[in-house]
Order: C-alpha cells, then structure tokens, then sequence
C-alpha cells in the first residue's frame, strides 16, 4: 500500500507571521536578555579622587592626565569583552571628610565599579573606609604606613604608592652614612610627616643617627621664617624636609634664602618633580630625596621608555611626573585585573590582582599577599644644576633600592596573620 501523500504546509497567512514576530520579539526583549544587553554596553566606571584644588593640585592634576591615559589605553585594546572604561574624576579639596562624601556618592548614586587615588594620608584612610565597607576595591595611590595595618586593610585594600616606611628608610640608607648623624626635621603635622619622621628614626639606628630636633608645621603653610633659625642654632648634619608639595617648596626656598645650606644638607624623602620645575635649579641645588618614578628611569628600564612615549604622544611633548606615573599604575593595576579575572565583580577582581606580578611602568612589581602594599624599586635622585639636557633633564638617579620586602615592615608588624 503505497504511502499516503503528505499534506502541504499551509501557506503563512499574515496572523502567523505576526505571531512568531511577536514571539521573537519577546525572547529578545526578555529580562535576561536585556541585562546580557546592558552588561555588554556598561561603561566599567572607576571613580578618581585627587586634590584638584589646594596646596597638592600641580601633583593632582599629573596623577589625572596620567589615568585618563591608562582609561585609553584599555579601550583602544578593545576593553573587556567590548565593554570600555570610564574616569569619573572628583575633587576631594584634600580634606578627609570630602573624600569620604565623595566616595559614597561615587559608589552609591554614579555606581562606580572601582575608586582609586587620593594624595593625603588622611584622605586615602577615609576613601578605604567606605570602599571597604561595600566591598569595593580601593587603589590608593598616595604614601601611607596606616593604610597597610590589619585595621584598616581589607581584601578590597591596594596600596600602589611607595609607604613612609619605605621610602623613608631608602633614603636615610643613603644620605646618613654621608652627610651626618645629627638630624633635624621640619615636618607637616599629620600622618604622612610623622610617619615619615618615624621611618627615617627607625632607619637611622642602624648608623647611631640623633634626631635634635622635630619641628612640626601645620599643613598649607606659608611662612617657614620662625623655624629656620632654631634649626640653624642646632647646627644639625642634616636637615630632613618632611612635608609634600607647595609646602615642601615654600620651606626650601625659605631655607635657602636663610642660609642654611651652607652648613647644613638638605633632603628630603619624596623629591617632587613638579616642585624642582617649579623651584629651579638654585633653590634645588644639593638636594638628595626619593621617588618612584623619574622619567629618566627610560635609559635603563624598557618599561619606562614605553610609557613616557606614550605620554609624551597624549600630551604634547611632556613628560609624567613621579606621582602622575602612580595614577597611572593605579588605574591600569584594576583594569588589568578585570582581563585577568573575566570579570568586574570585586572580589574576583582582587583575587586577580593580588595573583599579578606586573611591569606597566618602572620594572617588576607585585602585590605582597598579606596587605597588598605594590613591592616596587625605590629611587634615590639629587637635582641637577649643571649640564641639564632639557628643561625636563633635573635630576640624577644616584642609587636604586631594588624591589624587596625586607625593606617593608613585616607581616606580623601590621598585625597579619601568617
């Protein structure tokens, strides 16, 4: 019996054809699909907070230029999984309580991803505060000791700035065998002073170092003239400069004018590259101080060369100074760890990044396990005054403090468990 004929298939009458449009229609504009949508379209936001107003903004500004250079970096590469990176820049005028509203609005009403910067002891501490309480991974890119302690780390915390401790201790390391024992500070009175002071203190044991004096100055100052002759009365080696930016610049300049290098050497533990532009090379002149960055770093360090030309191409012809290059760390730092992690969720993104050993800048780096503080080279520089190649060409590297974490506290110091 011979099979029976199949049917033909009805023609499509247009009901039909608007039912399975529906249909379609509705699978595309499902929830789940429109948030797959949305993912994929989402800016990866990171909120930045630096001192764009008061006595840090030429430092502030650096640090900016230097992130916003890191944002273009990752989207031309094509972002993550088409998904590019925004910079939502804040000021938080260099005061703790502003950099905390800051941050909770960035967090809450922006719905950044991620929150980076700060410049001031005080207002890292505060930014950590409230990231850390979301579970927001906070890159700090401003020295502290405090921020490294188990009070106030999280899994969240990362510390891309070199710390007083370090920093202090490079070049105290240096500058006491040479220039004297009997030290005298002029130091900012809050945390990045005293810490400052306390690291060079530690350090300087080693060479029975004295300390004659700690001459505290509110932050902001102006007016250094009822310092400078207790100090020169003490007739110290050695005269540590313990503050940062306009007030680092002013006590120089005042301390210069006053006479005092002609008994006395001067230093300092971060010398400022936007502070030696600004200053010149007389009020420089003989000053020893540490950094993280020197643009020079480019004829020993391939890594250097290849982001100053990048830098250079973004904005005419610069070159980034010392804490502009840490913005810039920062920021590429938790980009990084998304590509690494696949993923924006912080918890997996911290995980990535504490797994990182990265060279974006000035050679090798990583993360230590128990705090997150960026093990780094510390550079030991003295301003030039003769035989400048450029008006950029201001410092000579003398030493470099390779990366070590035994030139860092310890673990158990900080209170880490091991």
């Amino acid at each position: 019996m011979s099979p029976k004929p199949s049917s033909p298939a009805p023609a499509p009458t247009r009901r039909r054809v608007l039912q399975a449009g529906a249909a379609g229609a509705a699978v595309v504009a499902s929830p789940f699909a429109l948030d797959l949508v949305r993912a994929q379209t989402t800016p990866i936001k990171i909120g930045f907070l630096v001192p764009l107003t008061g006595p840090y903004a030429p430092e502030a500004q650096d640090q900016v230029r230097s992130a916003e250079l890191a944002v273009k970096e990752f989207n031309d590469a094509g972002g993550y999984n088409g998904r590019k990176a925004e910079l939502l820049v804040r000021d938080d005028k260099l005061n703790a309580g502003e950099a905390a509203t800051r941050t909770l609005e960035l967090i809450e009403k922006d719905k950044a991803d991620f929150i980076a910067g700060s410049l001031s002891a005080a207002t890292q501490l505060s930014m950590n505060a409230v990231t850390r309480e979301r579970k927001v991974i906070f890159v700090s890119i401003s020295q502290s000791d405090a921020i490294n302690e188990v009070k106030d780390f999280s899994p969240y915390t990362f510390h891309e700035a070199l710390n007083p401790h370090l920093t202090a201790g490079a070049v105290a390391r240096y500058a006491f065998p040479k220039y004297g024992k009997r030290i005298a500070y002029l130091t900012a009175d809050y945390a990045y002073g005293h810490e400052m002071v306390r690291g060079f203190e530690r350090a300087g044991k080693e060479f029975g170092a004295t300390t004659v004096a700690d001459i505290r100055h509110p932050l902001g100052a102006a007016d250094f003239s009822a310092f400078l002759p207790r100090i020169q009365a003490l007739k110290p080696d050695i005269l540590v400069l313990c503050n940062f930016g306009r007030d680092f610049l002013n006590a120089l300049k005042q301390a210069t004018d006053f006479g005092l290098k002609s008994t006395t050497r001067i230093i300092t533990p971060v010398l400022l590259f936007t502070a030696r532009q600004t200053g010149g090379a007389e009020v420089f002149d003989g000053v020893v101080g540490g950094t993280s960055y020197y643009w020079g770093m480019e004829d020993s360090v391939p890594a250097a060369k290849v982001f100053n030309d990048k830098f250079r191409k973004a904005y005419g012809g610069a070159v980034p100074s010392d804490y502009g290059a840490m913005g810039y760390a920062g920021v590429r730092s938790v980009l990084q760890g998304v590509l690494d992690a696949k993923s924006t969720d912080s918890t997996r993104v911290s995980e990535a990044m504490a797994r990182m050993k990265y060279n974006f800048y000035k050679g090798p780096e990583f993360y230590r396990a128990c705090d997150h503080q960026a093990v780094q080279s510390v550079l030991i520089i003295e301003s030039k005054s003769k035989g400048n190649k450029d008006k950029n060409d201001v410092f000579n590297i003398v030493h470099t403090d390779a990366p070590s974490e035994a030139n860092l506290r310890s673990c158990a110091e900080l209170g880490h468990k091991a």
